[in-house]
């Protein structure tokens, strides 16, 4: 069964680096299982409606502006999976869990970037679904239990996110991580690696500096989708943890 993931995606130009990170999210894609399918949750699709993608092919989208040129010529040509979509809807259904085919929607830098770093051929179809920040972290949990079964058949979950994403509080000349921000994700990363689902749910009342981390949720929940996903076994490993500019957290989980 292949694992299901929890990475952190940083700031879209992370692809056109060669750092600690990317070279670390190359060689995971190296020595990970290869997935006949990925289905990918980021941070930077926000419908209230579980929204499921179906467009055949996918087109790469340049969500962000500012950045250097040579970012707006990639692509990432992966195709999508109809089938795999719409057995997604299937699984969803069967959980009570409202979704919808999007036929037109893309790849965002949030699925994208991670991606050209851990598979860049871009053989494998891919299918991206949104997420809710509006929801507790239950209902993103359930979510993801929901795609679990997809792990037996060779479907990779990937959540991609930042457990600390606090773009006023980035520090663009520090390289060393924020004290707060330590706190933060040591906090989070003691709950996970014991599976304390009841801290986790309550984070926002009982981890240190979670306004600071998480001011808006979007990037903290596909954590929590992505453990939902790894409900079987529920065992979480630390795969990576850095910090770019003070604050932004580089963590990157895997869940058997």
């Amino acid at each position: 069964m292949v694992p299901a993931l929890f990475v952190a995606h940083g700031i879209p130009s992370i692809v056109l680096e060669s750092s600690r990170y990317t070279k670390f999210l190359r060689q995971l894609g190296m020595l990970l299982p290869k997935p006949t399918g990925i289905v990918i949750l980021s941070a930077h699709w926000e419908d209230a409606i579980q929204q499921i993608a179906a467009a055949p092919q996918p087109e790469t989208m340049y969500d962000f502006f500012g950045y250097p040129p040579q970012l707006y010529e990639m692509t990432y040509p992966a195709s999508g999976d109809l089938v795999l979509s719409l057995e997604i809807e299937s699984l969803f259904a069967a959980e009570g869990i409202r979704c919808e085919l999007n036929h037109h929607r893309g790849l965002d830098h949030g699925a994208w970037s991670v991606l050209s770093l851990m598979y860049p051929a871009a053989a494998i179809p891919v299918v991206a679904l949104s997420v809710n920040p509006r929801l507790v972290p239950e209902e993103q949990y359930r979510i993801g239990r929901a795609l679990l079964p997809l792990r037996a058949k060779n479907i990779m979950i990937i959540g991609s996110g930042g457990t600390v994403h606090n773009l006023s509080k980035l520090q663009w000349n520090n390289d060393a991580a924020d004290r707060w921000a330590i706190r933060f994700d040591q906090w989070l990363a003691e709950a996970v690696s014991v599976w304390d689902l009841e801290a986790l749910f309550d984070y926002e009342q009982r981890a240190p500096y979670a306004a600071d981390a998480a001011p808006t949720k979007e990037h903290l929940m596909p954590l929590f989708i992505a453990m939902g996903a790894g409900d079987k076994h529920r065992s979480g490993r630390l795969l990576h943890q850095q910090y770019d500019y003070g604050t932004m957290s580089l963590m990157t989980w895997m869940f058997k």
